[in-house]
C-alpha cells in the first residue's frame, strides 16, 4: 500500500467529503437532505377521534343544558289544612331544575292557584303540584261537617289536626245533669274524619270540625249540643 503524500507547503488541501448512506453527495461535496418520507395517514383513527370529539361535546352540552335549566315554580311556606282555601301568603316562588317527570306548577300562575281549595294537607317547603289540589270544598258527596265544641282538656296531649280519624262516642252526662237522665242521641258510636281545629276561644271551647256520613250527621249534632260526647282517635294522618 503506497503511503498518501502530505500536501506540498502552499497548496491548499480539501478534505474528501464523507458519503452520504445513500452513497450520494452534492456539489462541491456538500450533503444533500433526504427528502422526509410523508406520513401514514389511518382513516380508521381519523374518524375515531372525530366521533370522540363529538361525543364528548354532545353530553359537554346535555350536562350545562340539565344543570342550567331553571324555572321559577310554586312552594307551600305555609301549613294548609286539607279542604282549607289557599291564601297568598301560604305560597311562595322558588328556582328548581325543571328535568324530566318534574311536575310542579309554574311561578306565573300563583293568581290562579289563590283563592282554590287544597286537596290534601300542604307543608312548608313542598313543590306545590296540580295533584294537590281540589275542584271542591270538603264535604263531598255522602257527607256532612258537623262542628264539636270541645275543651282543650277533652282532646289529645299530642293535638288533633287535619286527616285524623276519629270515633265520637255519647258519654253519660255528670250526676244531677239533666242529660244524665235523657238518652244519648248516639245510640252507636260514629266514625269520622277531622276537617279543622280551632283553637280554644274567651268561651274555653275550642272547634273540631268532623266529616262524617250523612246519615250520621243529625244525631251526632244532637249529641254535640249536649256537650256529652268524646273523641277517640283511630289513626292519625300521614305526616
Amino acid at each position: 500500500m503506497t503511503a498518501r503524500k502530505a500536501p506540498a507547503i502552499g497548496t491548499a488541501y480539501h478534505p474528501a467529503t464523507d458519503a452520504l448512506p445513500n452513497g450520494t453527495a452534492g456539489r462541491h461535496g456538500q450533503a444533500v437532505a433526504l427528502a422526509r418520507l410523508p406520513r401514514r395517514r389511518r382513516p380508521g383513527m381519523i374518524a375515531l377521534a372525530v366521533a370522540m370529539i363529538g361525543a364528548g361535546i354532545v353530553a359537554s352540552t346535555a350536562v350545562y343544558s340539565a344543570t342550567n335549566h331553571r324555572v321559577p315554580v310554586l312552594v307551600v311556606q305555609a301549613s294548609v289544612p286539607a279542604g282549607a282555601l289557599i291564601r297568598a301568603s301560604d305560597l311562595a316562588t322558588a328556582s328548581v331544575s325543571a328535568g324530566p317527570g318534574v311536575q310542579f306548577i309554574p311561578a306565573a300562575q300563583l293568581r290562579q292557584v289563590v283563592g282554590q281549595v287544597a286537596g290534601t294537607a300542604l307543608h312548608p317547603g313542598m313543590l306545590l303540584t296540580a295533584a294537590e289540589l281540589a275542584v271542591t270544598r270538603p264535604p263531598g258527596y255522602g257527607q256532612v261537617l258537623v262542628p264539636l265544641p270541645v275543651r282543650p282538656a277533652a282532646l289529645p296531649a299530642s293535638g288533633l289536626q287535619t286527616g285524623d280519624h276519629v270515633l265520637v262516642v255519647a258519654t253519660p252526662g255528670d250526676q244531677g245533669q239533666p242529660g244524665a237522665v235523657i238518652a244519648p242521641a248516639l245510640s252507636v258510636p260514629v266514625a269520622g274524619v277531622v276537617e279543622a281545629v280551632a283553637a280554644a276561644g274567651p268561651d274555653g271551647f275550642g272547634v273540631v270540625d268532623v266529616l262524617v256520613p250523612t246519615r250520621n250527621g243529625a244525631d251526632l249534632a244532637a249529641q254535640a249540643s249536649t256537650g256529652q260526647f268524646a273523641l277517640i282517635v283511630t289513626k292519625r294522618a300521614p305526616s
